[in-house]
């Protein structure tokens, strides 16, 4: 997979920490997680693996991700002190560290989030510059970019659904820029990951959530 990245990218994003990576990005994968999960988590298992795993505590990516799990933006001032709004919002963390995980990338992250009855698995890739890549959600491979309208839709995977689910977007007039399909097997649960260029209908969304064989749907905004 390409990194998908632009000059203001290589410029960096307006943000609190001293690392793009370390903070930035990593703020940006929990939000992600926040906005899968619909809510502020109520638990958080944290693994920070390879380069993570050793610089987490001395560049603020524990901070960071609590801070994005809270759902606080890159350049908000309270991630200096998300222990203690994490602790004010009653959210359960632990944090691990894994340094030799030689098939991730350097800069990943595996957040287990839970509120209520809900449990979401993200692993998140930060490439540098604020530019976060979701690599994996729930155990299927996603590859999300959080900065554009995203659907995650998970339904049986039957005949046809592809299709009938980039028609209904097309006549939406939204033009889809990527599209990931993962399944666990042949005629078993399925997920589409469609990141799209402008966004979805109130409307649409709801429909297609309303379909019998449509088991899960969660709508992104871009993450900022």
């Amino acid at each position: 997979m390409s990194e998908r990245s632009s000059i203001f990218d290589m410029i960096g994003p307006v943000m609190i920490g001293p690392s793009s990576s370390h903070t930035a990005g990593v703020a940006k994968i929990g939000n992600v997680v926040r906005k899968i999960l619909g809510q502020n988590p109520e638990k958080a298992e944290i693994l920070f693996y390879n380069s993570f795993a050793r610089t987490y505590e001395g560049h603020g990516s524990d901070k960071a991700i609590l801070a994005g799990l809270l759902g606080y933006p890159t350049d908000d001032p309270r991630i200096r002190d998300a222990f203690e709004h994490a602790e004010k919002e009653g959210l359960q963390y632990h944090f691990r560290s894994i340094g030799n995980a030689s098939t991730l990338h350097p800069n990943s992250i595996r957040i287990m989030a839970v509120k209520g009855g809900k449990t979401v698995e993200v692993l998140g890739e930060s490439l540098g510059g604020g530019v976060i890549n979701i690599r994996e959600v729930d155990g299927f491979t996603a590859n999300i970019s959080g900065q554009a309208y995203t659907l995650i839709l998970k339904a049986d995977d039957v005949k046809g659904t592809i299709a009938f689910v980039a028609e209904v977007i097309g006549h939406d007039d939204c033009n889809i820029a990527t599209m990931t399909v993962s399944r666990k097997g042949k005629h078993d649960l399925a997920c589409h990951f469609i990141e799209m260029d402008s966004p979805l209908a109130d409307l649409t969304v709801q429909y297609l959530a309303s379909l019998k064989w449509v088991h899960d749907l969660v709508y992104l905004k871009p993450i900022q």
